[in-house]
């Protein structure tokens, strides 16, 4: 069955963009190899089919992501909290990939591995989200890391993100919408990230129902490649 939209996961080596499916589609956390080429999932949204694609962050397999965003509906763009270098590899490396998604595609910004901040033990937890610490809090603390991206610098790439695709700020979604911070470890803000994605990828399906523009990868083609892997949701 051909999806009625694509949603596409960008972000370096390491970030964590398989264990956020996985955490959302699995509901589980585990450790996971880097993956190769991409892989994807099926999901269904109300009355629609949406896939969701897993991309290589590795620089062998930077020619590919442009090939996977096109016609995407949405790209969520993932970074490591803890890793500075992770968010400008977004703007230098991978933002240009996104040129071929639809020209309505969502833009998501998802700053990942929160759980490993200093901060993490004062955020507000949300039920199911959370899983309780094996140890007492105050002793978990010593060996978090500093922060090193912050939710403004998420913000600020947004912003730079609708200069370069030439959009409107007041006809975009809100910069602090469509900006996240998560743990796919503890699932915290995993299931949000998704959820409101998904729901501002609806309105791009049917614009490009209406339009008749929609374009996806090949999946027959997919499976047949080398070095693609589509075991996500087997």
């Amino acid at each position: 069955m051909k999806p009625d939209g694509k949603v596409v996961l960008l972000g370096d080596v390491n970030v964590g963009k398989t264990s956020l499916l996985q955490r959302y589609t699995e509901r589980r956390f585990r450790d996971t190899a880097s993956t190769v080429g991409g892989a994807f999932c099926l999901r269904q949204w109300g009355p629609h089919s949406i896939s969701v694609w897993d991309t290589a962050g590795r620089e062998q397999f930077h020619g590919l992501g442009s090939m996977y965003c096109r016609g995407a509906a949405a790209v969520i763009l993932t970074y490591d909290v803890t890793n500075w270098q992770s968010i400008l590899e977004l703007e230098d490396r991978f933002l240009a990939l996104t040129d071929t998604a639809s020209a309505d595609c969502i833009f998501a910004i998802v700053g990942n591995k929160v759980d490993l901040t200093d901060a993490f033990a004062f955020l507000p937890e949300t039920e199911g989200e959370r899983q309780p610490p094996e140890q007492p809090i105050n002793s978990l603390i010593s060996t978090k890391l500093k922060k090193q991206v912050h939710m403004s610098d998420a913000i600020a790439l947004y912003k730079k993100i609708l200069k370069y695709k030439m959009l409107d700020e007041k006809n975009a979604p809100a910069a602090e919408k469509m900006c996240f911070e998560t743990s796919a470890k503890t699932g915290y803000k995993v299931d949000h990230v998704f959820e409101t994605v998904f729901e501002m990828v609806v309105p791009v399906i049917l614009q490009q129902k209406t339009e008749g523009s929609l374009q996806t990868v090949d999946l027959n083609n997919i499976k047949t490649t080398k070095n693609i892997q589509s075991s996500c949701c087997k």
